[in-house]
């Protein structure tokens, strides 16, 4: 049964192998802006859940997915406007990225940092609990960083910009969610599935094992 399991996967493999360039580039488009999209509806469900002083799960539930499907949208969208053989790239007001929903899912990020940070100092000068700012803040600034990242990601940012192709390719990395700056000078990828091949050699034969594997975080940094 595991040989069986082994040769199959082996035959996926080799068979998305031969998929060409575009076809993996919009699968890589697709596969990207659906995590984007299920990460940020888990985060603004949990927001969500702080605005309602809840612990009832259901919304974060219900983030989870709307935001697989949102995503889903955003990555049809990203690939109508691919140009055959070109890397999608695309410039946002405070980062860039290789897809529309990173630029999203980022903004939230940050709507919900600035949010902690201004209620909190808000709530010492006034003396009030800062943990009650911390929540409310952070859940308040959330939504706001998603609105104004659909706003920045289709209608301030600037792409899809494939002059940047050739920068990019020798800092490039892989995964199903990457990050890189405006400068290029970080690039971070997350989630990369891979295939490790062994060579075991014995006796009788040389056998080549595969195993599969995730890479959890890529990182290149330039200066």
């Amino acid at each position: 049964m595991k040989r069986y399991l082994a040769l199959t996967f082996i035959v996926i493999v080799f068979s998305l192998a031969t998929i060409s360039n575009v076809e993996a580039q919009r699968l890589e488009l697709l596969g990207g802006n659906t995590l984007n999209g299920a990460m940020n509806g888990v985060v603004l469900g949990g927001a969500t859940m702080a605005l309602k002083n809840s612990d009832d799960f259901k919304p974060v539930k219900i983030g989870l997915g709307a935001g697989t499907l949102y995503g889903i949208g955003v990555g049809i969208y990203d690939i109508s406007q691919i140009n055959a053989g070109q890397q999608f790239y695309i410039s946002g007001t405070f980062n860039d990225g290789v897809n529309s929903s990173i630029i999203v899912l980022l903004d939230t990020f940050y709507g919900a940092a600035a949010g902690a940070i201004i209620s909190s100092s808000v709530s010492l000068i006034i003396q009030e609990p800062i943990v009650d700012a911390l929540q409310y803040g952070s859940g308040i600034g959330a939504w706001a960083g998603f609105g104004f990242g659909v706003f920045d990601a289709f209608v301030l940012s600037e792409g899809p910009n494939y002059s940047q192709q050739a920068n990019q390719s020798q800092t490039k990395v892989d995964g199903l969610l990457t990050y890189s700056n405006a400068s290029k000078s970080v690039n971070i990828g997350m989630f990369n599935p891979t295939l490790i091949k062994q060579k075991k050699i014995t006796k009788k034969a040389v056998q080549l094992d595969y195993r599969t594997a995730v890479d959890l975080i890529q990182l290149k940094i330039g200066f």
